[in-house]
C-alpha cells in the first residue's frame, strides 16, 4: 500500500467508512476485518502498531459497551444490583464496539502508508476538478499541510513550557478537577502566544517567497494512476459488495 496513489487510499477509506456504517451482520464485519488484516500484513505493518491506534479509544469503547448492554430493553441475563445486562443489549453493544474498532483500522491503513504530504496531495488531487467553480482545493491542503507539520512542534513547545512551569512550582497533577483546568492557564496562555508568533513567522517567509497561491505552480511529483491503484480500487470495491450482499441477505 504505501506505493500506492493517495488519492486510491483515501477512496477506499471513504468507501470502507460508509461500507461500515450500511452492514448489518457479523459476517459483513468477519470479510471486512479479514480484508484489512490482508492489507496490513501487504503493506508489512506490525499489528501491535495497528492496535496501538485503539488505545485512545477504549475508553470510549467499554462506555459504549456498558450503555447497550445495562440499558436495552430485552432478555435479561443477569442482575447486579439495579443493573440488568440484557442478550440483545449486549450483541448490540458489541456490534457497534466491532463497527468503531473496524473503522479506526481502516483509516490507521491509510495513516500509517500514507506521509502528511501525501495526504494533502492526494485531497488536492481530489478536490481538484471543484476548482472551476471557485472551490480552494490548493488553499485547503496547504492549510492541512502546515498544521499536521506543526502539530509535533506544537506538542514539543507544550511539553518545554510545562517542565518550564512546573520548575517554578506549578503543580499540573494534585487537586480535584476545577483545580487542574484552572492549573492549565499557565500552559495555554504561553502555548497560544508561541503558536502566533510561528503562525506569523511563517506568514512572512510566505509572502517573501511570493506564495500566491496555487495558480501557476507546478508539482514536483505528478500524481498518476497506475496498474496497481485500479487492481486496489476493484479489490476494495469487490469485497464492500461483497459484504453488502452478505449483510442485506442475513438481515
Amino acid at each position: 500500500m504505501h506505493r500506492l496513489d493517495p488519492r486510491s487510499k483515501i477512496f477506499f477509506v471513504a468507501l470502507g467508512i460508509v461500507t461500515l456504517f450500511l452492514v448489518q451482520s457479523w459476517l459483513s464485519f468477519a470479510l471486512l476485518g479479514g480484508f484489512f488484516a490482508l492489507l496490513a500484513l501487504f503493506a508489512r505493518l506490525p499489528f501491535q502498531y495497528v492496535f496501538k491506534s485503539l488505545r485512545p479509544l477504549w475508553v470510549l469503547l467499554v462506555l459504549t459497551l456498558c450503555l447497550h448492554v445495562f440499558f436495552t430493553p430485552d432478555e435479561v441475563l443477569v442482575f447486579f444490583g439495579f443493573l440488568r445486562v440484557s442478550l440483545g443489549g449486549l450483541f448490540k453493544g458489541l456490534f457497534i464496539v466491532a463497527r468503531l474498532v473496524l473503522l479506526v483500522v481502516a483509516t490507521t491503513l491509510l495513516t500509517l502508508t500514507t506521509s502528511p504530504i501525501e495526504l494533502t496531495d492526494g485531497i488536492e488531487g481530489l478536490l481538484s476538478p471543484l476548482k472551476r467553480w471557485g472551490f480552494p482545493a490548493h488553499e485547503l491542503a496547504m492549510m492541512m499541510t502546515i498544521a499536521l507539520r506543526f502539530i509535533p512542534t506544537l506538542l514539543e513547545e507544550a511539553d518545554r513550557i510545562m517542565k518550564a512551569q512546573m520548575a517554578r512550582g506549578v503543580d499540573f497533577e494534585s487537586g480535584g478537577f476545577m483545580k487542574r483546568i484552572r492549573g492549565l492557564v499557565p500552559l495555554l496562555v504561553p502555548l497560544f502566544v508561541s503558536a502566533f508568533r510561528r503562525a506569523e513567522d511563517l506568514a512572512v517567509a510566505m509572502e517573501s517567497r511570493c506564495y500566491r497561491g496555487g495558480i501557476g505552480r507546478t508539482r514536483l511529483r505528478v500524481l498518476r494512476f497506475e496498474r496497481r491503484d485500479y487492481v486496489f480500487l476493484s479489490l476494495s470495491f469487490l469485497v464492500f459488495a461483497l459484504s453488502l450482499s452478505l449483510s442485506w441477505l442475513t438481515w
